[in-house]
């Protein structure tokens, strides 16, 4: 990896041996971005793994299937963010120049009854991009800056994580976003953006995790807010070319395969699925959300609070309780809507790829596929239609199925009025409600990668990382810090990870040294 932010941090692997001397058996539940970035890493170090996915294909949440007359559908758009170090890492293996990835040339967010914001001209590099977006922000009138609240937006850039994640304890992203006090416009696109495309709403979001992503994304990162997207569906362009990778290693990839039970044996791990068991030394739970914590509730009724094993004894002196009580406490987010249209006219050419939406009644986001995905372009191109995918996040009140559309359509009417006069020639609607949510309870309680259940690892984008990365990254790098921490007991040498800088712009550089002679009195 060679980011361009001179300030990302790379953290290298506990040092040890290149390669398992004695074999070693590795079980990954799950075949998203996590179990795939654990198995990757396990597998170039010489162990056996086996992967189990309860779903026909790889990707998880970022998977792409068929349907009828050439067309594919997903489970909703993904921008490949250039901060996505270790995601973009794990790609590689296939796709060694990423050249699967096209860059979109902007990002614009739009606001209900007001203007549209455009990142694309903006510097990339801080503090110089807060500036532009100040000057230049149709949004952010210079005027409202005597509103905000100094104190609060100087948090924006005074952190340090992982510490500042628990600085926000118990305090929601939308208390936040009050007491900092940004114009009405700006707060929406310039943050609740970010909350929402956590699938959640800003009343029960942490305000710590806005804050990360705003420093991310935005304060603290070099590599700006433009992105990629892969240049075909998810499984031609990324899942199935690692998939080859993968088994080219040996890895063992069984989907249909679902994990019922997981318990301790004799020598690690026994997984019973709905094709047998799987025994093996060593266990990576990489499945969503709700499924990480019905698992680990198989191994606590069978534990009893009690490890027993080759690596020692547990007791329920260790905290053993209070680890399984703080992962069965986790929620998910509300559900979330993907709702594909396609259209017998073209949209007006001059809609962009990507466009985000605040202030509707459901929207969030529009896509226009054909504008980089080959197999949509070549369905626009045969029909000379479009093709176009709307979001909805954080349905708290899900309405029935053909309200749903509806009201998603009367947004998009409202966005893209040439869309109301063509015809829809097909549609797919799919509502899912499987993600993790961050919600305001104490950071330190959220389940991480380390478990006290020897052997046991976990890994996906609802584990606890002390680095600020989201959701697709957070994914890939608790997938790579699982595989490390596991190598590590074998005196394995795992993979460096990369992350974007974890302190803010007043702790480092110029701006840091000018804030520790200010705390010093000088």
């Amino acid at each position: 990896m060679n980011p361009r932010d001179p300030h990302a941090r790379r953290l290298p692997a506990t040092p040890g041996r290149l390669r398992l001397l004695r074999p070693k058996t590795v079980t990954v539940i799950g075949a998203g971005i996590a179990g795939l970035s654990a198995a990757t890493i396990l597998a170039e170090r010489g162990a056996e793994v086996t992967i189990l996915e309860s779903g026909p294909r790889l990707g998880g949440r970022v998977s792409a299937w068929p349907v009828d007359d050439d067309r594919t559908m997903s489970r909703g758009f993904h921008a490949f963010f250039r901060q996505y170090y270790n995601l973009r890492d794990l790609l590689s293996r296939a796709d060694p120049g990423l050249d699967r990835l096209r860059p979109i040339p902007d990002y614009p967010l739009t606001r209900r009854g007001g203007p549209t914001d455009s990142f694309a001209s903006i510097p990339r590099t801080p503090p110089f991009n807060l500036l532009g977006f100040v000057l230049t922000s149709p949004t952010f009138p210079l005027r409202g800056l005597a509103q905000v609240d100094l104190a609060a937006a100087v948090e924006l850039i005074d952190v340090d994580f992982p510490t500042s994640f628990s600085r926000y304890d118990g305090e929601s992203a939308a208390a936040f976003l009050d007491r900092l006090r940004f114009p009405d416009q700006a707060r929406h696109l310039a943050l609740e953006v970010f909350a929402r495309s956590f699938f959640a709403d800003p009343e029960d979001f942490s305000a710590g995790e806005l804050v990360a992503m705003f420093h991310t994304y935005f304060a603290g990162s070099a590599e700006g807010l433009l992105f990629d997207v892969p240049d075909d569906d998810y499984d031609t362009a990324l899942w199935a070319p690692l998939g080859r990778y993968l088994q080219d290693l040996g890895v063992r990839i069984e989907t249909r395969t679902a994990a019922e039970t997981i318990a301790r044996s004799p020598h690690g791990w026994s997984v019973e699925t709905s094709a047998g068991v799987v025994e093996s030394d060593a266990l990576v739970l990489a499945a969503d959300p709700a499924g990480t914590r019905r698992l680990i509730a198989t191994a606590e009724s069978q534990t009893d609070g009690a490890v027993t094993g080759p690596h020692g004894a547990g007791s329920r002196e260790n905290g053993m309780p209070d680890w399984f009580a703080r992962v069965g406490g986790q929620r998910n987010a509300p559900p979330f809507a993907v709702l594909r249209l396609w259209f017998a006219e073209a949209v007006s050419p001059d809609r962009p790829a990507f466009l985000g939406t605040s202030g509707f009644d459901l929207l969030d986001n529009i896509s226009v596929l054909e504008r980089f995905e080959v197999g949509a372009g070549q369905w626009a191109e045969d029909h000379a239609g479009s093709v176009v995918e709307l979001h909805a996040y954080a349905l708290t009140d899900l309405p029935p199925d053909d309200e749903l559309v509806e009201r998603l359509l009367a947004d998009l009417y409202e966005v893209y009025p040439e869309t109301r006069q063509s015809a829809i020639l097909h549609r797919e609607l799919l509502v899912e409600s499987d993600c993790g949510l961050t919600d305001t309870r104490p950071w330190s309680d959220r389940p991480g990668v380390s478990t006290p259940l020897p052997g046991l690892v976990l890994a996906g984008d609802h584990i606890r990382c002390e680095l600020p990365v989201a959701l697709m990254e957070r994914a890939a790098t608790t997938g790579y810090l699982a595989a490390n921490e596991l190598l590590g007991a074998w005196r394995v040498e795992g993979t460096p990870i990369w992350s974007p800088p974890p302190q803010g712009l007043l702790r480092r550089g110029a701006l840091g040294r000018l804030r520790g002679m200010k705390g010093s009195g000088r």
